[in-house]
This record gives structure tokens, sequence and C-alpha cells, in this order.
């Protein structure tokens, strides 16, 4: 019997799964096995780091706003600031807020006075 050459799907299919890989080194980027292992993995550890970035950043906005308030008064802090924000319905997210810290800490200054009062 005469050998049949096989479609083209899987082929395709694995050509796909090369170029995603191209830029990886070594038998990850050769070796179709451990192509489709490394892709798993890399989008697996995309997926989690998203997360884990969406908290950095929050933890750090947090460390910035709470470095600039302690430096205005040793009884103000973070914690009271934010709590102070929504008693009195000021609408400023976090991102917002170490913006302002970091660029004008004088508006930042005016917002928690506002608020105290």
């Amino acid at each position: 019997m005469t050998r049949i050459r096989r479609g083209y799907i899987a082929r395709r299919r694995r050509t796909k799964i090369r170029l995603f890989a191209s830029s990886f080194r070594g038998a990850h980027s050769r070796l179709t096995r451990t192509i489709t292992q490394q892709k798993i993995r890399a989008l697996v550890s995309a997926h989690r780091d998203r997360d884990r970035q969406k908290r950095t950043f929050r933890r750090l906005w947090i460390t910035r706003i709470n470095a600039v308030i302690r430096e205005k008064g040793v009884f103000y802090s973070y914690s009271r600031l934010i709590h102070d924000l929504y008693k009195n319905r000021v609408l400023l997210n976090r991102k917002i807020l170490a913006q302002i810290a970091i660029l004008n800490k004088k508006s930042l200054y005016m917002i928690s006075n506002e608020i105290i009062k």
C-alpha cells in the first residue's frame, strides 16, 4: 500500500502553536509536545499575574496615600481618610488619590481638610 499524506488541519494547528512559542528558548520553541506544555504554563501564569498585578498596584497606591497623609499630621492616617471620604460621599478612588498625592500634595491636604470639617 502506498503512503497516505495527512491533511493540513493538524499541521495548521501545530504551526499556530509554534508561532505562539517562537520567542521561547531551546526545545520550548522546537518540540511540539514541550511547546504545548509551555503554552499552557505561560497562559496560566499570565492569568494568575493579571490578578496579582491589580493587587500590587492597589498596595502601592495605598502606601503612597498613607505616606503623604501621615506627613500632614501624626494622628491622621490612610484609614481615617478613606473612612471620611466614604462618609462624605466623595467619589475618588485610590488610583486618583495616589496620583494627587504624588503630583500635588497641597490639593490632597485641601481635600482632607474639607472632609474633616
